[in-house]
């Protein structure tokens, strides 16, 4: 293998100095891009609800006045399935989608968003955080996370995490300089039951018609599963 040049070798540097900066360009650009905190509204143990602001101008109708029953009847009506690839997706499609909440979870999460929903703007959404003692305590917590918003008509939810472990310490034992980050939000799919307010708007996104459902004299009687 013949030498490499001075020349050729400057060239390289160079070459690579580029790829290196234009690698972490990408990276800070896509993190900026990224919703952020800007308030806690509530935060124990057990629920956690920020209030984030959207990158881009969303118009969503905020703040919006409901009750905490109000809110634990549309979500109660959420059930969740995780996304998968074929052929995977073959056999979770016979299996029923889980209840998003359960009854007790519904109770200490509800009157954290109606505050939530109480104080977003027009460019801010709704954080939760719902934990519960992982696997392994003094690790991992279990949690369900997401967030919610209103544009009229509709109510949107988005899912992040359903009963995933999420890590408690903020450092790795052996080494302290290594951050445990959080594990990669999954792909969910979600479903609304009764489905005729289970509604697509001009974005072709699913959403809540959730004045409707909650005028219809259905809200909250959703069959037990």
């Amino acid at each position: 293998m013949g030498r490499i040049t001075r020349p050729a070798l400057w060239r390289h540097m160079v070459l690579w100095t580029c790829v290196a900066g234009w690698s972490v360009g990408l990276t800070l650009g896509g993190c900026a891009r990224l919703p952020y905190t800007t308030r806690t509204v509530h935060e124990d143990q057990r629920v956690v609800v920020r209030v984030q602001r959207e990158v881009e101008p969303t118009s969503y109708t905020h703040p919006v006045q409901l009750s905490s029953g109000e809110i634990a009847s549309l979500l109660r009506g959420f059930s969740i399935r995780e996304q998968q690839r074929l052929p995977l997706r073959w056999f979770t499609e016979e299996l029923p989608p889980k209840p998003l909440f359960r009854e007790d979870e519904l109770q200490a999460l509800a009157p954290h968003l109606q505050q939530g929903l109480q104080q977003v703007g027009p460019d801010e959404r709704a954080h939760f955080e719902l934990r519960s003692p992982g696997f392994n305590p003094e690790y991992g917590r279990d949690t369900i996370a997401g967030w919610m918003a209103v544009r009229d008509p509709y109510l949107y939810v988005t899912i992040e995490y359903f009963h995933t472990q999420i890590p408690v310490r903020k450092s790795d034992n052996y080494d302290s300089n290594y951050p445990l980050p959080p594990p990669t939000p999954k792909d969910y799919i979600l479903y609304f039951e009764p489905g005729r307010f289970w509604n697509t708007d001009d974005k072709r996104t699913r959403a809540v018609a959730y004045r409707q459902f909650l005028k219809s004299g259905e809200a909250g009687t959703a069959p037990p599963r």
